[in-house]
């Protein structure tokens, strides 16, 4: 099955690892690709709300958490070698590229970038030949990956200000 989200130019198939999202045009770097969306919910809530095997809540913040929008932002999958990044701006969460990106290409991100709340983890399929294998916080991220997402700006305020408290 494929859908096509045109106003954020990404295509939604399955694949051997479920639903996957890709890009429908080329994307350059720091390319705005979309906006996450869905209900606010505390870290209680979210505990209670979440399915550990399917889940598609998004820490925004200490004790906040984003619920699935059922759009294709709760599709875009895990890689422990990106594509893309969140930036966290203006009370808004943006998908964005942090390299170039070719039509046609599955859309990533690292879930270990907004992760801060110690009560889940999964096992990685990404495939990457530097897969991590198990995602876990941000904080267990190796140092030289920490910085390196740092200076891509895709680690949101809430963990930035544990890493570099100037932040």
């Amino acid at each position: 099955m494929i859908r096509t989200m045109n106003s954020c130019h990404m295509l939604i198939r399955d694949t051997g690892k479920g639903k996957s999202v890709f890009a429908d045009k080329d994307f350059m770097s720091g390319e705005f690709i979309c906006e996450f969306t869905g209900k606010i919910c505390t870290k209680e809530e979210y505990v209670r709300l979440h399915d550990p095997d399917n889940n598609h809540f998004l820490q925004i913040d200490d004790d906040r958490f984003m619920g699935p929008s059922n759009q294709a932002d709760d599709l875009v999958n895990h890689s422990c070698n990106p594509n893309c990044g969140l930036e966290f701006a203006n009370g808004r969460i943006r998908l964005r590229a942090i390299r170039e990106i070719k039509k046609g290409d599955e859309l990533t991100f690292d879930y270990s970038t907004t992760m801060d709340e110690d009560c889940w983890e999964m096992s990685c399929l990404c495939g990457d030949e530097n897969c991590r294998k198990v995602i876990r916080d941000f904080k267990h991220l190796p140092p030289e990956l920490q910085a390196g997402y740092m200076a891509l700006g895709i680690v949101p305020p809430y963990i930035a200000k544990k890493i570099n408290p100037s932040c």
